[in-house]
């Protein structure tokens, strides 16, 4: 047998064939030629950019440099003449990678029995890892009722019912998610793509699927579905102890994105009129994929980047009475701010242990102290030190009486910060307080919103009660 089959293996009467892009437009792909493929394609298109980055570039690359390149988050605007040569050069190499492989999954879709739109999903990073895996899975459509799948016992477990088909699904696939999420955070010890990308798509094309099992349902009922099970897992963490409320409303609008993605996926899917749907294929396929994409995680994560925050405010008195108050400042009042109320760690007060490069900050927060020792003693202009310790940046809300997610240690690293005094017009003075932090939590650009915001608010709060001591000493 040849690559090209010429024995009608469709209703339709089209034919299959092993390379189907290569040879003719409507072509289909069976498993085994896609996976081969595209293995090997992935394997050459990888090792080539490895050679370019490293042999004429002399940069690193690795497996999620595709996602986060070696520059971190920086801005497109920030990058350098000879990093716009280096990307260009990759675009421009990836080009015939990226056209093989659109006919290939357009092949192995009309294989399938799948609308070819799908085809979107092979240019999501992170997600078409899922997508190659379930393509790679998934059975072909066959040509008549007679090859069709004997009733197995998922299709006796799902009720035909659309309540009973919707229930189930949220059950079952937020019961995988609780799995799903201790593999992550315990096993793995990683907060990143699989746990806060890949989980809540799996869930919400898992659930759309089993769903539309029996008989197609429509699309908002599919992405509701898959919305319920982010929320049901969510329920589930909290009740079982493994999260607290402040981590699940910061992560649920990325979850809840990303579920009815899965959802509006799922659907697409469980249009096919073939019945009973290849859910087995789906799910296994979803199964395989979450633990690789967190052990590739666990084995060769790209580093959390530097991020800096920068905030300030203006005080009516000499930098000299500003200073005074900056190395050291007496109990702050309780917070107003909702935030803080929530559970999120706010300082309190802070004294100095000697002077000059070498003395020691303390900055008691609501959690525990920081260590700062001083790197840059600039009376009065600048102050700038190094963190040694640090505690944890919030107090989980739970129920129970207390929770520790593994999150809470480790994950949220301040690294320095630095106080600068310039002087104004008039006597008085610009306060800019910067802090320099990393966290180990992917995506890092959703999670730097949040904790940008927080340190924020974190420095207003210690900026203000400054400016409200030093105006008072310049008064007096």
């Amino acid at each position: 047998m040849g690559l090209i089959s010429h024995e009608p293996q469709y209703a339709d009467g089209r034919v299959s064939l092993a390379i189907p892009g290569l040879v003719r437009p409507d072509g289909t792909v069976g498993r085994g030629a896609y996976v081969a493929v595209g293995v090997v394609l992935f394997a050459v298109k990888h090792n080539l950019d490895r050679l370019v980055a490293s042999a004429v570039f002399h940069r690193p690359w690795g497996l999620f440099n595709y996602v986060v390149p070696p520059e971190g988050g920086a801005p497109l605007t920030a990058l350098d003449a000879s990093a716009w040569t280096f990307y260009s050069t990759l675009v421009a190499l990836a080009l015939p990678f990226i056209a093989v492989g659109v006919w290939l999954t357009l092949g192995r879709l009309r294989d399938a029995g799948w609308p070819s739109g799908l085809v979107v999903l092979f240019f999501a990073p992170i997600l078409n890892l899922a997508f190659f895996i379930l393509l790679s899975l998934v059975p072909p459509r066959l040509a008549s009722a007679s090859h069709a799948a004997r009733p197995s016992s998922l299709a006796r477990l799902v009720p035909d019912s659309a309540f009973g088909s919707a229930a189930l699904a949220v059950l079952l696939v937020a019961l995988a998610g609780v799995a799903a999420v201790a593999l992550s955070v315990s096993f793995f010890k990683e907060y990143g793509w699989g746990l806060f990308v890949g989980l809540p798509f799996a869930l919400g094309l898992a659930s759309a699927v089993l769903y539309g099992y029996h008989r197609p349902r429509s699309f908002w009922g599919c992405v509701g579905v898959a919305i319920l099970s982010v929320m049901f897992l969510g329920g589930l963490l909290l009740a079982l102890a493994i999260e607290g409320f402040i981590c699940l409303w910061m992560a649920w609008p990325l979850m809840a994105a990303l579920g009815a993605m899965g959802g509006a996926v799922g659907y697409v899917i469980q249009r096919s009129r073939e019945r009973p749907l290849p859910a087995p294929a789906v799910l296994g396929a979803l199964a395989l994929f979450l633990p690789v994409l967190m052990g590739a995680e666990r084995l060769g994560g790209p580093p959390a980047p530097l991020f800096a925050v920068r905030s300030a405010v203006e005080v009516d008195a000499p930098p000299s009475a500003v200073w005074a108050r900056v190395v050291s400042f007496g109990e702050l009042p309780e917070p107003d701010e909702w935030l803080f109320h929530l559970g999120v760690a706010y300082p309190r007060w802070a004294v100095l242990e000697g002077r000059g490069v070498g003395a020691v900050r303390h900055c008691a927060f609501s959690t525990g102290s920081f260590v700062e020792p001083i790197t840059v003693w600039d009376e009065p202009r600048r102050l700038a030190f190094g963190v040694t310790a640090q505690p944890a940046p919030m107090e989980e809300w739970t129920p129970y009486r207390s929770v520790k997610p593994p999150h809470l240690e480790g994950y949220f690293v301040s690294e320095r910060g630095e106080f600068l005094l310039t002087p104004l017009p008039g006597g008085r003075t610009r306060l800019e307080g910067t802090t320099w932090y990393r966290h180990h939590m992917w995506p890092a650009g959703y999670w730097q919103l949040w904790s940008d915001a927080v340190i924020h608010r974190i420095h207003l709060r210690v900026l203000r009660h400054i400016k409200r001591l030093a105006e008072a000493d310049a008064r007096g």
